[in-house]
């Protein structure tokens, strides 16, 4: 891929795309593993998946913070090498936390993968980095996302052939944004950043749908929304009327 991409591929939105990849618990698939992946893949589905950074700098595929809830250990990711964080066991399993670079290359683009790039809201561009070295040069459908227009913004200068998009909702009541000021928070209700941020589609959340910020998006902007992350009939009928496409978790579409 080369030069500077106008506006997002028709593939984003041509299928539904499994949250953090076909996980099943109960069935021994851990979210964000190889396993997820892979079935995802079988299914026909793309895939969401998150990046943490590890102590040495590498794009891990991981949604948490801390390592507790999937693995046990009272550790923070960043507080380990990839090796280490690769050797730990996810709930149980034979699965463990992958590299970006192991990940996609076990979808090995048979399927369309996005990819949402964590941040603290702490001007800290490493991440976003390493994942843009990852996914250089690779011939295959991967869009990248974040929540932090900054981290957005610096994709749209370093990766402007990538297709990029900013994760959103109406209000920033969870504990991740508790360092935001009300301003910050209206810019990122508000979509007030899009000047400079410059992404190429929106992915908002189901319990804000219908809603002013998705609909001018869609029908003034002609930026596709996909809206994350549909678990019931009721989030999944809001998706077919107000979204282009749904991330969904718990079932098969």
């Amino acid at each position: 891929m080369s030069g500077m991409l106008d506006r997002a591929p028709d593939w984003l939105t041509a299928r539904p795309i499994a949250h953090r990849g076909l996980h099943d618990r109960a069935a021994g698939i851990p979210e964000n593993t190889l396993a997820a992946a892979e079935a995802a893949v079988a299914g026909g589905y793309a895939i969401e998946c998150d990046v943490q950074r590890s102590a040495d700098g590498e794009a891990m595929v991981f949604h948490d913070e801390a390592l507790g809830r999937l693995t046990g250990v009272a550790e923070p990711v960043d507080a380990r090498t990839a090796a280490e964080l690769g050797t730990l066991a996810i709930a149980g399993t034979g699965e463990r936390i992958p590299t970006l670079t192991e990940f996609l290359a076990k979808i090995a683009g048979r399927v369309p993968v996005v990819v949402e790039i964590k941040s603290r809201f702490d001007g800290d561009r490493r991440l976003t980095r390493r994942t843009v070295e990852v996914v250089a040069g690779l011939d295959a459908p991967i869009a990248l996302k974040s929540f932090d227009p900054g981290i957005v913004a610096t994709l749209a200068e370093i990766a402007p052939d990538r297709p990029r998009g900013i994760v959103a909702e109406a209000s920033q009541d969870d504990p991740h944004y508790a360092l935001l000021t009300p301003s910050a928070r209206a810019e990122l209700s508000g979509l007030l950043h899009l000047h400079v941020s410059r992404p190429h589609f929106l992915s908002w959340r189901v319990g804000d749908l219908p809603g002013p910020v998705p609909y001018l998006c869609r029908r003034l902007g002609q930026m596709p929304v996909m809206t994350w992350t549909v678990r019931t009939e009721a989030q999944r009928a809001l998706a077919r009327e107000h979204a282009d496409q749904m991330v969904f978790e718990g079932f098969r579409p």
